[in-house]
């Protein structure tokens, strides 16, 4: 039931976007810039103007890795698809370490299914992680990127609450 609703809520939104009016032929669209937001530079361009310090990227095949230092956190990023020189990335996924004493594979588990945005692991060590991962488009910008990071930022504030209380956290989810 809940994917028939979903579907034909998509369709009424192609419907009405094919509906809509088209800009007058002489009104040029702006063109978009040449990497835009899937560029790791423009990424940490964005933060910086955010407070934020990176780390020199380093690029492995076609994934860059940045590592971001915050007034309040550490955090990685990871670009990948991206061409031989590291532009034209076709994702991107932010990573937090968590602090010491895991929750309960059940707990990280129970987190995942009330998080559309966010999700949780244990890496090897035991310790809990949390991440946020986009596909990028070549018409993505700026405000795209900003819209990302305040997704990050929202995943950030709710594993911050959940490792603090992980009971508490998920008494309160949907």
């Amino acid at each position: 039931m809940m994917l028939r609703k979903t579907l034909a809520m998509a369709l009424v939104g192609l419907a009405t976007m094919a509906a809509a009016p088209k800009p007058h032929p002489a009104v040029k669209a702006a063109k978009p810039p040449a990497m835009g937001g899937r560029d790791p530079a423009s990424l940490i361009a964005v933060l910086q103007a955010l407070g934020a310090k990176a780390a020199a990227p380093r690029q492995e095949g076609d994934s860059v890795f940045v590592t971001f230092t915050s007034p309040t956190e550490v955090f990685s990023a990871q670009f990948a698809g991206c061409d031989d020189k590291g532009h034209a990335c076709q994702a991107m996924l932010f990573d937090r370490q968590g602090g010491a004493g895991a929750p309960a594979l059940a707990q990280l588990n129970a987190f995942n299914q009330s998080s559309v945005l966010c999700r949780l692991y244990q890496d090897k060590g035991g310790r809990p992680h949390v991440e946020y991962s986009a596909l990028l488009f070549p018409r993505d910008g700026r405000s795209e990127l900003l819209m990302h990071v305040n997704a990050w930022r929202g995943c950030l504030g709710d594993f911050i609450a959940f490792e603090k209380d992980p009971a508490g956290f998920l008494a309160g989810s949907p």
